[in-house]
């Protein structure tokens, strides 16, 4: 008997978000306001993306793929780097902080698996290179890391840190009972000055430029990491912090490293 995921139009509020048809009034004014806020913030954030029955459905599958997670612990710099040793004590470049999370790989979600649904439709793709205001997306050709589930319990946390790509797009399902906030200081660094004046400040614990999103189930949240400071404060509780994260490059055929798929999801293939 074959299998069929929910269909992504019944999980999606189409009507407050109609992605599904970009050359309306309505789609257009929805691509400039997320361009408007990227432009802004280097984020954009869609609350209720998800109906509320949409929202419900994927937190039940994301609490029975929970359990495949692959825990990983590691220390690393905001730049997702080693310590660099040439520059001096108390420098962002050798400043660590902790980094703990499990993760659910993409091949792990099953046919029916309507988050997989969702990563696979042409149509969010669409959307979400038009809000970037790229020609064209493509899914990452990465087996494991295409689409992944992040778990997060007691005591994990995300420390400071600058992303290593361009975007990154994230869906919200079920929330921590306490912590597991996403903060980030918008546009602290650019390509010419990294700003390290700044961003020391932020880790040293300043926190008037932050910017705090509770984590809030149905959320769509784009969000452009390379520049923009970000981290999930710690958990606290026992019900797990759950996101998917959705991956899309600018060009066909990207995907991670052997070492990153081992550490982050305790093998390479």
């Amino acid at each position: 008997m074959t299998v069929v995921a929910p269909a992504p139009e019944r999980l999606i509020d189409l009507e407050r978000y109609p992605i599904d048809a970009l050359d309306t009034t309505d789609g257009r004014a929805l691509v400039e306001r997320c361009r408007d806020q990227l432009v802004v913030d280097g984020a954009c954030e869609l609350p209720g993306f998800l109906t509320h029955d949409g929202t419900a459905h994927l937190a039940v599958e994301a609490e029975a793929l929970a359990v495949a997670a692959h825990p990983s612990r590691v220390e690393g710099t905001p730049y997702l780097e080693f310590p660099d040793e040439s520059f001096p004590e108390g420098h962002p470049r050798r400043a660590l902080g902790a980094n703990s999370l499990r993760a659910v790989a993409y091949d792990v979600f099953p046919s029916d698996s309507g988050l997989r649904a969702i990563y696979e439709w042409p149509v969010l793709r669409s959307f979400v290179a038009a809000a970037l205001q790229e020609h064209e997306l493509f899914p990452y050709a990465d087996p494991l890391g295409a689409l992944n589930l992040a778990v997060m319990g007691d005591g994990d946390e995300l420390a400071w840190h600058f992303d290593q790509t361009d975007f990154v797009v994230s869906l919200a399902l079920v929330p921590a009972e306490a912590g597991g906030d996403f903060e980030f200081v918008p546009r602290i660094r650019t390509a010419d000055d990294e700003h390290y004046e700044e961003v020391g400040a932020v880790l040293a614990g300043d926190a008037s430029s932050t910017r705090r999103l509770p984590m809030t189930p149905g959320t769509l949240l784009l969000f452009e990491g390379r520049y923009s400071l970000h981290r999930v404060t710690p958990v606290e509780g026992d019900a797990a912090r759950l996101v998917a994260l959705l991956a899309y490059d600018t060009k066909p055929g990207t995907t991670s490293s052997d070492l990153l798929r081992l550490v982050r999801y305790g093998r390479e293939r």
